[in-house]
Formats: C-alpha cells, sequence, structure tokens
C-alpha cells in the first residue's frame, strides 16, 4: 500500500518560528528575502530562509537581530557561523536555516539552484527597496 502526502497550503505551512525569522529580517531591512520549504529534499532542517545584506557589518546585524528575535519568541538558536568575517552567516535555529550573505557571495554559491526542487516564495517587505546593482567581476590580467 503505497500513502502520498499532499502538500499544505503556504499559508498553512509558515510556522511561529518561520514568521519571526521573516518579520526580523524585514525590521533590519535585508534583501531579496527568500523562504525555501525542503521538506522532502533534506532531514537537516525543514525551511530555509536565504537573505542579502548591504555590507558585511549590516548582514553580521541582520543576523545577530534574527538570533536574539527567535531567542525572545522561545526558540533557542542551535549556533551561530561566520560572524567573523560577514560576507555569509549561517543562523541554525533547528526546523530553519537562515542564511543570510552579501549580493556577490550568495550569486557565487546559488543556494536557490541547489535547493531547485524546494518551492520558492519570495517575501515582499511593504518598504523594501529593489536589490543593489550587481558588481562587475574584474579580469583576470
Amino acid at each position: 500500500m503505497i500513502t502520498r502526502k499532499r502538500l499544505r497550503p503556504a499559508k498553512e505551512r509558515a510556522s511561529p518560528l518561520q514568521d519571526t525569522v521573516t518579520t526580523a529580517l524585514e525590521d533590519m531591512k535585508a534583501v531579496n528575502i527568500r523562504v525555501l520549504d525542503v521538506r522532502g529534499l533534506t532531514d537537516i532542517a525543514d525551511t530555509m530562509v536565504i537573505a542579502c545584506g548591504n555590507s558585511d557589518r549590516h548582514v553580521r546585524s541582520i543576523a545577530e537581530r534574527v538570533a536574539v528575535e527567535a531567542k525572545a519568541a522561545g526558540f533557542r538558536p542551535l549556533g551561530t557561523e561566520g560572524t567573523r568575517d560577514g560576507e555569509w552567516v549561517l543562523v541554525d535555529l533547528q526546523d530553519i536555516l537562515v542564511h543570510v550573505m552579501l549580493p556577490r557571495v550568495r550569486e557565487f554559491y546559488g543556494l536557490e539552484g541547489l535547493w531547485e526542487n524546494g518551492t520558492a516564495a519570495p517575501v515582499a517587505a511593504a518598504a523594501a527597496v529593489a536589490g543593489a546593482p550587481a558588481r562587475r567581476r574584474r579580469s583576470a590580467r
């Protein structure tokens, strides 16, 4: 006998932790926020949230705010990695992995492409500014 799982609508899937994370990202003016549902693809997390900051200091402060807000809401972060460099900071909230990175780092690693089988939903902030223009790469001399 084969049983099939039926996906719930997106509104039902948003957990209180996910709402807390996206609210913290929007409050800190994170750019290009994406929420990826990776439940059937990996066992390490149910959801991955990817966002960008405008500078390494902005990336670090966004990640710190996410951890503080999650802790205030009763969800204890397991750990935070990458705060020293500030180009890519990972906040592990057990069921949700939050990646905050610089736009050039995000473009280079292409996490959305790695998890393309997951359902992606952009999060639009009311006062969100369009993403920063992409930097040109220097040619090798």
